[in-house]
């Protein structure tokens, strides 16, 4: 047993996405349960039917949504080569990948955000780094907070003139991009209520707002073994709604966002769930392995 333990921890160190074992206490509803699906060398990947706006129309596309756990490097906040060399740099994170894809007219936009939470929540109650691009004919902007102390140091690309190269720092608080990743974590702990919030990154780069902190209301709605977990900016005129199933492993339904556009035109972007799977797709990188995006619906 014991040769076959330490051949098990050489082969999930060999993979480039793959999870690691963790020593934290998951906080998830269940810890067996946390483990043996977060754990179990696996990725989410789950697609969803987009319904996304933008100039004042609404664009189909699609959206992913991947989740997957990885040891992560505390000191330069990026994924660790070789965890077993790292051991006091080392904190478990549950990260999330989202991408969107949608058409506007002759062009099309590709959008990514990254964001990595600790799952042991008691020593880091705060998700350590996030991440944002976008790509479309026009150009391209990219964006990344990194926490330090008790700001995110935020560093903003961009080839609008206005928004061009800038730093600044915001005050740490609740990300709305690291909400999708403490339902994942435990969604009894979400908080509900006025809170202070840093708005998501998607939503600020699409109408080119300043990433600062804001006020919102929080609540949560259960019905027919769904929750619904609403983020309402009354200011700001603008709702964020995320439908998951209230059982384990709480998987992402969908989520409705109604905003205000730059012409003042009230604009509401919603997904579905199509298809999830549970691989390791870093290994599914051939020719042979395209069924999968069949799986998935995508094309």
């Amino acid at each position: 047993m014991k040769n076959f333990n330490t051949l098990f921890v050489i082969i999930l160190t060999a993979a480039s996405c793959q999870a690691q074992p963790q020593s934290e206490v998951p906080t998830a509803a269940s810890s067996n349960s946390f483990n043996e699906y977060w754990y179990s060398g696996k990725a989410e990947i789950a697609s969803y039917d987009l319904e996304q706006s933008r100039y004042g129309e609404v664009h189909q596309g699609h959206a992913v949504l991947i989740f997957v756990t990885e040891d992560f490097s505390k000191s330069k906040q990026v994924k660790l080569d070789n965890p077993q060399r790292s051991l006091k740099d080392k904190v478990g994170v549950l990260k999330l990948n989202f991408t969107k894809k949608f058409n506007t007219g002759i062009y099309p936009y590709s959008m990514m955000q990254s964001t990595f939470t600790p799952i042991d929540r008691s020593g880091y109650p705060n998700s350590l780094k996030t991440t944002m691009s976008s790509q479309e004919w026009c150009g391209h902007t990219f964006t990344q907070l990194n926490l330090k102390d008790d700001n995110y140091d935020v560093k903003t690309y961009s080839y609008f003139e206005q928004e061009g190269d800038k730093q600044l720092a915001v005050n740490k608080t609740l990300l709305e991009d690291e909400i999708w990743n403490l339902i994942r974590l435990n969604y009894k702990n979400l908080p509900v209520g006025s809170i202070e919030i840093i708005p998501g990154i998607f939503h600020s780069r699409l109408l080119h707002k300043p990433l600062q902190s804001a006020t919102a209301n929080a609540s949560i709605e259960e019905e027919d073994g769904k929750i619904t977990y609403l983020l309402d900016y009354k200011k700001d005129k603008r709702s964020l709604s995320i439908t998951f199933d209230k059982s384990f492993p709480n998987k992402i339904l969908s989520w409705k966002e109604t905003t205000k556009g730059l012409g003042g035109k009230v604009l509401t972007t919603k997904a579905t769930l199509k298809k999830t799977l549970h691989k390791d797709y870093w290994n599914k990188n051939n020719k042979k392995d395209t069924y999968l995006r069949d799986s998935l619906g995508l094309e």
